[in-house]
């Protein structure tokens, strides 16, 4: 027979095991209900675009070979990893995945020379505030403001043949007057790495 002390101490262990229980049980619940993490929260951040400060880096480039023209003339030359071309054939026109920056070749070949197509080209630019900055060795370097996408620069280089009497190519690149360092990186390495098939025939002009 349990004496009165016995059984009090009986009651207060049994009150402490359903305590026990039942906080075991809120945790539980809780735990349950808790969000999980998401496993995509570290590779969700959107693909940067470039900002008003941001200027194209030439150091940052890497280049990729590229084939175009037509099957009895092709044309090779280097274009930024990643830029994608808009357009086949003799004028192809790579962009970058942003739309900001851009490579054009025209393929087609003149009759006019380099240096006759920097001052055709300088007078038929039709936009606001064109300012050339130069028109040096075939190559037209202007700026100008785009009513959608703001200021804008632009580089033209027409590449000689048959002496200089002809031109052979024209390669364009364009993008933000901040990016004139990268912009002219990108010329340069197209202009550096062109390879001409050697029977292009020029278009006259």
């Amino acid at each position: 027979m349990l004496t009165p002390r016995h059984q009090a101490l009986l009651a207060t262990l049994a009150g402490m095991t359903v305590g026990v229980a039942v906080f075991g049980t809120v945790l539980a619940i809780n735990r349950d209900e808790a969000p999980a993490a998401s496993p995509n929260v570290a590779n969700s951040q959107p693909t940067p675009t470039p900002s008003a400060g941001d200027g194209l880096q030439a150091d940052a480039l890497q280049y990729t070979s590229q084939t175009f023209g037509s099957e009895d003339d092709p044309v090779t030359a280097d274009v930024p990893t990643g830029w994608k071309s808009t357009q086949e054939g003799t004028r192809p026109r790579f962009l970058d995945p942003t739309g900001v920056w851009q490579l054009r070749f025209d393929a087609r070949g003149s009759k006019q020379t380099p240096d006759e197509q920097v001052e055709a080209r300088a007078k038929s630019i039709d936009e606001q505030d064109l300012t050339v900055i130069s028109r040096d060795n075939g190559t037209l370097i202007y700026t100008y403001v785009d009513k959608v996408r703001g200021p804008r620069m632009g580089l033209s280089r027409w590449i000689p043949a048959d002496g200089g009497k002809r031109t052979a190519v024209e390669i364009t690149v364009g993008g933000r007057p901040q990016d004139e360092a990268g912009l002219r990186a990108v010329l340069e390495r197209a202009t550096d790495t062109l390879q001409l098939s050697g029977t292009n025939d020029n278009r006259p002009s």
